[in-house]
């Protein structure tokens, strides 16, 4: 995630060839150039926390799986035909087993 923040913070060149840590942002990060503005640690941990709370905070919608839209339509027109709830039952099932905390 380190390298996502960097860029996220407008580095669009950066690279290291060891693990993207600290250590070797602080020995190779150089902001000599138009295309790298001054950044610090701080500035990339910061980042980093910001890019893990949002990922956290998407971790609800990423757990609920719905069947596709095409896979729900098709439920939808058969119980239509057949006078059945496949569908109203596939949605329940995704939210009684992923229910909002």
């Amino acid at each position: 995630m380190i390298i996502e923040a960097i860029k996220a913070l407008g580095v669009k060149g950066f690279a290291c060839d060891s693990a993207p840590t600290k250590k070797a942002f602080e020995s190779t990060y150089r902001s000599d150039s138009v295309d790298n503005p001054t950044i610090t640690w701080e500035q990339v941990s910061a980042k980093i926390d910001e890019l893990q709370a949002e990922f956290d905070a998407k971790q609800y919608q990423r757990d609920r799986q719905y069947p596709s839209i095409g896979d729900q339509l098709d439920m939808q027109y058969h119980d239509q035909l057949d006078g059945t709830t496949t569908w109203k039952d596939a949605i329940a099932k995704v939210k009684s087993d992923n229910p909002k905390e």
